[in-house]
């Protein structure tokens, strides 16, 4: 079963106070696009196009880099779509507020560690929120389009929140001004589904 490219629930210029909307057609229907047409040709005719996405991602690292860059690829642009909302934006609340509090002791404080990973990841990459393996919450960034769920990550988790930190993510409105886009995406951040994906890792 071929992999497809998602609609997006909202339209592109919804984000606009974050987000462009050229900067959001352009990353969703050319780069994300890109990864999923890479990736249906990586497993074409092979075992690996029986398996589902996040199985493709635990065997990342067996499977060759066109597997692991355009199946990270894909899926990290999928739930990067879901981690937005035009009606995002403020504080989480309930569970993903208590969680957050207790392993980095306020939101203030995980807000400038998340961030710090957004910042500090050199070149192209993620920053995460993940529920790692003793089901705590912990920030960590990957390189290029790896992600926590595959084998050769440093830290291994189930990401509840990502940040792309790609250049084309954000280079048409904010040029080099990583730290202005990375301050605008709390402005759009989908809390409901963070704490939809906190309640399924837990």
């Amino acid at each position: 079963m071929a992999f497809k490219l998602p609609d997006l629930a909202y339209d592109y210029n919804a984000l606009d106070r974050a987000i462009d909307a050229q900067t959001m057609e352009i990353h969703h229907t050319k780069h994300h696009n890109t990864y999923v047409t890479k990736l249906n040709d990586a497993i074409a005719g092979k075992p690996e196009a029986d398996l589902s996405l996040e199985d493709l991602l635990k065997k990342a690292g067996q499977l060759g880099a066109p597997v692991r860059n355009n199946g990270g690829g894909h899926w990290n642009h999928t739930a990067f779509w879901q981690w937005l909302s035009p009606n995002g934006g403020g504080q989480p609340q309930g569970e993903v507020a208590q969680q957050i509090d207790q392993a980095f002791g306020s939101y203030e404080k995980f807000r400038e560690e998340f961030t710090n990973a957004a910042l500090g990841r050199f070149g192209s990459g993620w920053a995460w929120l993940i529920v790692n393996g003793q089901g705590q919450l912990q920030v960590t960034s990957t390189p290029n389009q790896d992600n926590p769920l595959m084998d050769v990550a440093e830290v291994k988790g189930t990401p509840i929140l990502g940040l792309d930190v790609w250049e084309h993510a954000y280079y048409l409105r904010y040029q080099n001004r990583r730290p202005d886009y990375v301050e605008a995406f709390w402005d759009v951040v989908n809390w409901d589904e963070v704490a939809k994906r906190l309640a399924e890792a837990k």
